[in-house]
């Protein structure tokens, strides 16, 4: 589906890089960039497609790994406003590694063709800055997740995850399963029941049916920070 008018003024804004490009340029991109739609657990993006970069109209998305067990984990999140590369891997170099992208809520995307982007990036100094210093960014946010999975103990990474999503949905009662935070973690849902009830034995969580609630959130920031 292509832009409207609104998505346009949107794209505009979104992407810093806009006001750089020569009109010419402006006018082949917004003819050149696609809407879609998906519906939360849809599957936006697999192994290597490269659908183009995209750019988050609404909505929300998980760019995940999975292992040869089939097990998940969850690399990043993005949100509206936020643009993807790993979605466009056949124009990053010496990138071998397969991603998902998964819908975690009903979410529109804009998909910038990646043959676009790649000319972009030869003929602007701006997109190539731009995507650069994005594709710094997303890395940065890859290794995070592995130094986490490496280095922190269980309880650490935990209440990390919780008291991040906790931020996202911008309140202390967390509508996730424990299957959904397994996969989020690379972990298994057994090994995150057992410290959730470990949580909830010590007062700092409360665990209901399809969620938790953050009792004691300093206790909880405490375990992120020290343990």
């Amino acid at each position: 589906m292509a832009v409207l008018q609104d998505d346009l003024t949107f794209l505009k804004d979104a992407l810093p890089f806009w006001s750089s490009l020569d009109k010419h340029a402006q006018e082949k991109l917004a003819a050149a960039v696609t809407r879609r739609s998906y519906r939360k657990g849809e599957l936006l993006h697999q192994g290597r497609e490269c659908l183009g970069v995209m750019v988050l109209r609404s909505g929300q998305v998980r760019t995940f790994l999975v292992s040869q067990s089939g097990k998940e984990v969850t690399l990043y999140r993005s949100f509206e406003r936020d643009v993807c590369l790993f979605s466009a891997s056949c124009v990053l170099h010496n990138i071998t590694f397969e991603v998902n992208i998964e819908a975690q809520e009903d979410t529109v995307v804009f998909l910038i063709p990646p043959l676009l982007w790649k000319e972009l990036s030869k003929t602007s100094l701006a997109v190539a800055d731009y995507a650069n210093q994005l594709m710094a960014s997303q890395f940065s946010e890859v290794m995070w997740t592995v130094e986490q999975i490496l280095f922190m103990s269980f309880d650490k990474r935990l209440a990390i995850f919780l008291l991040e999503q906790s931020s996202i949905e911008e309140s202390d009662r967390l509508k996730m399963t424990q299957e959904t935070i397994a996969k989020h973690m690379g972990s298994a849902r057994e090994v995150v029941t057992r410290m959730l009830r470990y949580f909830q034995n010590e007062g700092i969580v409360r665990l209901f049916r399809g969620g938790i609630e953050i009792l004691d959130r300093p206790r909880l920031e405490e375990i992120a920070a020290f343990t």
